[in-house]
């Protein structure tokens, strides 16, 4: 490990500024020191990236493909020694960290397999009508082609999922995109592993150079310059809803704005409707104190706000929550920051109107940990209070009490934009609680019905993503084979020869590729 920039096929460590690794269970620091990116090396990793661009957004769907799944036995060649550095870094429990290795690596082939069916370019072909009247018709064809280099940021708590080789990384290199990845500061080690992982893929592959690059920075500036420079054409970023509105304000700010795609986190309300509260009580709470305090409650949809009936059934149901969380131990957060930020979050939640402390975890143990919390509140302090909808970002919930089936429909008319929404339900709650359907269907990307939103599943239908403020754009998705498109453009092509189409839209269909020819889904045209 060497602590430096992956600038293409080089290596740099030409800034004086240096940061490390920490071991959140331990507070030990780690080595290697990492080097922070300098303008120059950023700009170089961006240069070699806008010249790889010319040559591999013409790569095909089968060259593609071969190198995702190049990428994912590099990956799993690096063996114990990824999983043992991250879980220095992280203080992830070595069975979690195996598992979402094995994520990244079925994501990598799950996008390798897109691209070789290929039928994602949506091309579409309108032949021509040259003696249509009163104009003759020209011939019209059009696909997806690759924007251009992609600046990806790193998220915290998923290392290896939603990091270096993570679903934005792999659906930009898979639309035909190089990538300028930005470390995340928490785990450099892991990233700098799959970052040279990834660096022996694009040599092995023969894929040009450039076609991956990553900086190091704990630095806001760092960042920032990758967002403002103006090769770059598109950022994928998971983290805050602070830094991804601030790289998406600046990327906005620029001559030429580009397209943010930023995942900014979500409480992910659950409504526990009066049925289903009457026949599993005890079950639902057992299982969702789990799911809440699942991963030390660090997920992008843990479930942060639970509506409850507000009854006999209900206080049976509060009581039996409370019982499951004080059962539950403390766990190690991910960085001392995110510890801080979660404790902060608590004490803000709790000292507002209206909001008591119903149950917490013990707390014991050393290192940066997090206790589990449970909150209530009235379904009058929560329309009162927008700040109750705010995310806090760890192992807690509030409990939000509902007298009527209309305060539930008022609440979740008031909700903001999140990622999930989750509803308990019987076949008669949800006759009944049709209308309560149809409003959360307009608040978030993901529907759940007797589930819990933890555990994303990596597939062709997953939608991870949520109107704003989850994210900066819901018409897309950061996980699953879905998130390609948020890399591409359509381009049509208007009365060319037929030797100067790209093959997916050539006569013969050489691809053997499902399209869309004069309105209709065939192959063999």
């Amino acid at each position: 490990m060497t602590g430096k920039n992956i600038i293409g096929e080089d290596l740099s460590g030409e800034g004086k500024d240096l940061f490390y690794g920490e071991n959140p269970a331990t507070g030990e620091r780690l080595e290697p020191p990492f080097y922070e990116a300098t303008e120059q090396e950023i700009n170089e990793a961006i240069r070699k990236a806008t010249e790889a661009f010319q040559i591999y957004r013409n790569v095909s769907g089968k060259d593609k493909a071969a190198f995702l799944e190049k990428i994912a036995d590099e990956i799993v060649s690096l063996g114990d020694e990824l999983i043992k550095r991250c879980m220095e870094e992280t203080g992830l429990p070595e069975a979690r960290l195996i598992g979402e290795r094995g994520r990244t690596v079925g994501q990598l082939k799950l996008f390798a397999s897109l691209l070789r069916e290929g039928s994602w370019v949506d091309a579409r072909i309108d032949t021509a009508d040259p003696e249509r009247k009163p104009l003759p018709k020209p011939d019209i064809r059009s696909m997806q082609r690759p924007l251009g280099p992609v600046g990806v940021f790193g998220a915290s708590n998923f290392p290896l999922a939603f990091s270096v080789a993570g679903g934005d990384t792999v659906s930009a290199l898979a639309a035909g995109c190089p990538v300028v990845f930005k470390a995340h500061p928490a785990h450099p080690g892991v990233c700098e592993l799959v970052g040279l992982a990834i660096q022996s893929a694009v040599k092995k592959s023969k894929m040009p150079e450039g076609t991956f690059s990553m900086i190091n920075g704990r630095s806001t500036q760092v960042g920032m310059a990758l967002v403002k420079h103006p090769a770059i054409t598109a950022i994928g970023f998971t983290g805050s809803y602070r830094g991804g509105k601030a790289l998406f304000d600046e990327a906005n700010k620029r001559p030429v704005p580009i397209p943010v795609y930023a995942e900014m986190g979500s409480v992910n309300p659950v409504f526990i409707l009066p049925d289903a509260l009457k026949e599993r009580k005890e079950k639902i709470a057992q299982d969702l104190a789990a799911a809440v305090t699942l991963g030390v409650g660090q997920f992008c949809t843990n479930p942060g706000l639970v509506f409850v009936p507000n009854s006999d059934e209900g206080s049976k149901f509060k009581d039996a929550l409370s019982s499951s969380f004080k059962g539950i131990g403390a766990g190690v957060m991910l960085t001392s920051g995110i510890q801080g930020s979660f404790k902060k979050g608590i004490e803000k939640l709790s000292s507002a109107t209206g909001v008591e402390v119903l149950a917490t975890g013990p707390a014991e143990g050393t290192g940066s940990r997090g206790a589990a919390h449970l909150l209530h509140a009235s379904i009058d302090s929560f329309l009162k209070d927008p700040t109750l909808e705010e995310e806090v970002f760890g192992p807690s919930t509030l409990a939000i009490t509902a007298n009527t089936k209309e305060d539930l429909i008022q609440a979740a008319t008031k909700l903001g934009g999140h990622i999930t929404a989750t509803l308990h339900a019987t076949e008669k709650d949800l006759k009944e609680y049709r209308e309560l359907i149809a409003v959360l269907e307009q608040k978030v990307g993901r529907l759940i019905i007797n589930g819990y939103p933890t555990g994303v599943e990596v597939c062709h239908a997953m939608v991870h993503g949520g109107p704003f403020p989850a994210t900066t754009d819901s018409r897309s998705t950061s996980v699953g084979t879905g998130a390609i498109s948020r890399f591409t453009r359509p381009v049509c092509y208007q009365n060319f020869p037929t030797s100067l189409l790209p093959q997916e839209l050539q006569d013969g269909n050489p691809l053997g590729l499902w399209r869309l020819v004069n309105g209709e889904r065939v192959k063999n045209y």
